[in-house]
């Protein structure tokens, strides 16, 4: 079933224009269907907050299970924001105070750009661990995406994080290490994941810690892990959520910075993602913008057009099939009642009879 417009949000507007079915209020109020209400806690920087929530709506809307999506976006104190994208939160998010009080099937965490190595010293830190303290015991299932699973991982199990020689950015290949979890039913055993941090956590640091590794990649390490208990904290370090153009502009805005002297040495390109063609549209375009400024002119509109049909999704199909899983075993396992964690009979520290099996 699809997402229910339950607020004047504007991404519904942008994926019903993009072909997907977005649910009237009305029309949900007149179904005799059950409800799942899903948090999302966007930490992500002005430039990205609308097509991140854009992003993970997508996803949760693309699930075929019979139920219907609400999905509340909301955010934390401790992140600097823009008036307008202040604006932005005040007139479509959710107050974290309100949520705790309606209660929530499942959360979703993104990533934030930080400015510490320590993640205990950036300003959301505090705020952020209120949040995971009380989903911990009240929320089904929580998804980590990207800096939200080293927080997590940080703050749970003192699992560090180390920073890389060089940014891992780009679509890497993965490999199901776990064919037989349920999270993972009728995904490929072989797919493509999206990229882009400065730093990871290490599999024999997380498996050290309890966590079990059902996805990973030779050249991008650990995608997809989950807690002791199989289910209740499900963490990405990769970003499945990407659209197809994300990592161009991504790429638009280091070669930006290189050309405004911010950097020192123009980026490189997203690994594995730019075409023959699109590394010649990238060169070309570099050459023309250092040339204008070199001469005084004015510097020429990156071509996003230009490279669009030479950019290919490889990783959406099974992100979606694993959001799909998620929510699915989310709708199996919570309590109708939002204030209530699980159905009666789920062992919160077993929810999935997992651990119980393997005796």
């Amino acid at each position: 079933m699809p997402l229910v417009a339950h607020t004047d949000h504007p991404s519904y507007r942008v994926l019903q224009d993009r072909g997907q079915e977005i649910l009237p209020m009305d029309r949900a109020l007149s179904q005799d269907i059950r409800e799942l209400h899903v948090g999302l806690l966007n930490m992500m920087p002005d430039a990205a907050l609308s097509s991140t929530d854009q992003q993970f709506m997508r996803l949760i809307g693309s699930c075929n299970k019979i139920v219907q999506f609400y999905v509340h976006p909301f955010t934390i104190p401790g992140l600097a924001r823009s008036s307008a994208a202040q604006t932005y939160i005040d007139d479509f998010y959710d107050e974290f105070d309100l949520l705790r009080e309606v209660g929530l099937d499942a959360l979703i965490i993104t990533g934030a750009n930080v400015t510490n190595s320590n993640l205990n010293m950036e300003t959301f830190w505090e705020p952020l661990q209120e949040v995971i303290g009380w989903a911990t015991n009240n929320v089904t299932s929580i998804l980590c995406s990207c800096l939200a699973t080293h927080a997590l991982v940080s703050h749970l199990y003192k699992v560090k994080r180390y920073p890389l020689p060089q940014k891992i950015w780009g679509v890497y290949s993965h490999r199901v290490k776990n064919r037989l979890h349920p999270l993972l039913q009728d995904i490929n055993t072989r797919f493509d994941v999206p990229h882009s941090r400065w730093n990871e956590v290490r599999r024999a640091d997380l498996t050290g810690a309890g966590l079990i590794i059902l996805v990973e990649s030779d050249d991008a390490g650990v995608h997809l892990a989950v807690s002791p208990d199989q289910f209740r904290i499900v963490y990405f370090q990769g970003h499945p959520e990407y659209d197809r153009i994300t990592l161009l502009k991504e790429y638009k805005r280091e070669v930006l910075r290189f050309i405004n002297c911010e950097i020192k040495v123009p980026p490189p390109y997203p690994e594995n993602f730019f075409s023959g063609e699109a590394v010649r549209i990238a060169d070309t375009y570099l050459d023309q913008a250092l040339q204008a400024k070199k001469d005084g002119g004015t510097i020429p509109e990156f071509p996003e057009s230009a490279f669009e049909p030479y950019l290919d999704n490889t990783w959406g199909d099974t992100a979606k099939s694993i959001f799909n899983n998620w929510l699915g075993l989310v709708y199996k396992l919570t309590h109708i009642d939002r204030h209530i964690q699980f159905m009666p009979g789920v062992d919160p520290k077993d929810p999935l009879r997992l651990l119980s099996q393997s005796d």
